[in-house]
C-alpha cells in the first residue's frame, strides 16, 4: 500500500498571517471563524496570499452488504439510480457544485450495478459490487482495503497535477450511515447508541432494529478478538466508497491540498484517515456540523469546529459545496481587504490614563 508522507505545515508564517488578520480594518477578532480559516489556508500554502485553485468535489460511491439486513429506510438500488441522478446533473450537490463553481466527479468505488461504457463524469474504480455483510463477516478483505486506498490516492494525485488545491469529500451508498456509527464507536469509544441515528429516514422500530443489528456486528467483532486499529476496523465494517475516501483525503494531504470534510460519514472516513496519519487535520475543513447522531462524538474526537451548523443530513457533499464560498470570503478578505495603514483609517484608541 502506499506510504503517505504528511508532515504539519510550518507554523514559521503563523504570526505573520495572524498580524495581517488583525492589521485589517477592523476589531480584532470580528471576522470570526473565516479568520482562523485565513490563517488556516495560508498556513497549508506557506503564503501571506494565499489562492484557490480548480476546486474538485468528488462523490465516492458504493454499496454495503449489511443494506439488505435492513439498517436503511431505503432499498440498495438507490445507490446506483442517485448515481444516475449524479452524472445527469439533478441532484442537490450539482446545483451546489455549479452554483459555487466547483468541479464535480463521481466515484464508483464499489454500487452494486454496472454502469456500462465509458461515462463522462464517473471514475471506474470498483473493487465489488458491493461489500460482504459485516454482520456475518469482516465488509472487506485486507487486500481489497488497500486497494481502496491506493485507488483513492490515485484521483487526487490526478488532480493535484491539474492545479487543484482544494478537495471536497462527498459519498453515496445505502446503509453507510450504519457503516459511519460503526467506525465511529470504536474509533471513538462512544457508546454505538450516541453513534447510531436515522439515516435515510427510519422510524422509531426502524431505528431500533438498525441499533439491534449493529450491536450484533460489534458483539461478533468482539467475539473474534477484533481491535480497534483504524485499519482493521475499515477493512470490518467500512464501505468500499469509505476506504476509497481514506485513501483521496491522505493523498490530499500529502499533496497539501485543502480537504473540504462533509458530514457524518465523509467524517467517518476523515476519523479513519487521521487517526493513520494524525497530521491530516492541519489540513482540514470542517464544513457542517450533521444533525445525524455520532456526529458530534466525531468533531469531539478530531476537535473540530465546522463552518455551518444548518441541520443538513443529506450527505453528496453538500455541506462541503455550500461551505466553499466562506473559503472564498476568507481568502479573499485576507487578499483585498485594507489594513488601517494602507486606508489611512485610525487604529483602536490607546488607554488614556
Amino acid at each position: 500500500m502506499h506510504s503517505f508522507e504528511i508532515a504539519a505545515p510550518d507554523r514559521g508564517l503563523e504570526n505573520a498571517l495572524n498580524n495581517k488578520v488583525d492589521r485589517k480594518t477592523k476589531p480584532l477578532g470580528a471576522l470570526g471563524q473565516l479568520e482562523r480559516v485565513a490563517v488556516q489556508i495560508g498556513l497549508i500554502q506557506q503564503s501571506l496570499t494565499p489562492r484557490l485553485s480548480n476546486p474538485q468535489m468528488l462523490v465516492f460511491a458504493g454499496d454495503h452488504g449489511a443494506a439488505k439486513a435492513g439498517v436503511s429506510a431505503f432499498p440498495q438500488d438507490v445507490t446506483w439510480q442517485m448515481v444516475e441522478n449524479f452524472l445527469a446533473g439533478g441532484a442537490a450537490i450539482n446545483v451546489f457544485a455549479r452554483q459555487n463553481g466547483l468541479g464535480l466527479s463521481v466515484v464508483d468505488a464499489g454500487v452494486a450495478h454496472d454502469f456500462g461504457d465509458e461515462r463522462e463524469g464517473l471514475i471506474d474504480l470498483k473493487i465489488a459490487h458491493g461489500t460482504a455483510n459485516y454482520l456475518e463477516q469482516p465488509a472487506m478483505s485486507i487486500a481489497q482495503c488497500a486497494q481502496a486506498i491506493e485507488q483513492g490516492a490515485g484521483v487526487v494525485l490526478g488532480l493535484a497535477a491539474a492545479g487543484c488545491n482544494v478537495v471536497g469529500f462527498g459519498e453515496m451508498g445505502i446503509g453507510n450511515t450504519a457503516s459511519a456509527s460503526l467506525l465511529t464507536h470504536c474509533l471513538t469509544g462512544t457508546p454505538l447508541a450516541e453513534c447510531v441515528g436515522r439515516g435515510t429516514g427510519l422510524d422509531d422500530s426502524g431505528l431500533a432494529r438498525k441499533q439491534a443489528l449493529l450491536e450484533t456486528a460489534v458483539n461478533r467483532y468482539r467475539a473474534a478478538g477484533g481491535q480497534d486499529d483504524a485499519f482493521t476496523v475499515l477493512t470490518e465494517f467500512g464501505g468500499f466508497e469509505i476506504a476509497t475516501m481514506v485513501g483521496a483525503m491522505l493523498a490530499a494531504a500529502e499533496a497539501k491540498a485543502i480537504l473540504l470534510i462533509d458530514g457524518f460519514i465523509v467524517g467517518a472516513a476523515a476519523l479513519v484517515a487521521s487517526k493513520l496519519a494524525p497530521e491530516l487535520l492541519d489540513y482540514c475543513v470542517f464544513c457542517h456540523r450533521s444533525a445525524e447522531a455520532g456526529h458530534a462524538a466525531q468533531l469531539r474526537a478530531m476537535q473540530a469546529e465546522p463552518l455551518l451548523d444548518l441541520g443538513l443530513r443529506l450527505g453528496e457533499g453538500t455541506g462541503a459545496a455550500l461551505a466553499y464560498p466562506l473559503l472564498q470570503a476568507a481568502v479573499n478578505f485576507l487578499n483585498e481587504m485594507a489594513s488601517f495603514e494602507s486606508a489611512g483609517v485610525a487604529d483602536k484608541c490607546a488607554d488614556k490614563t
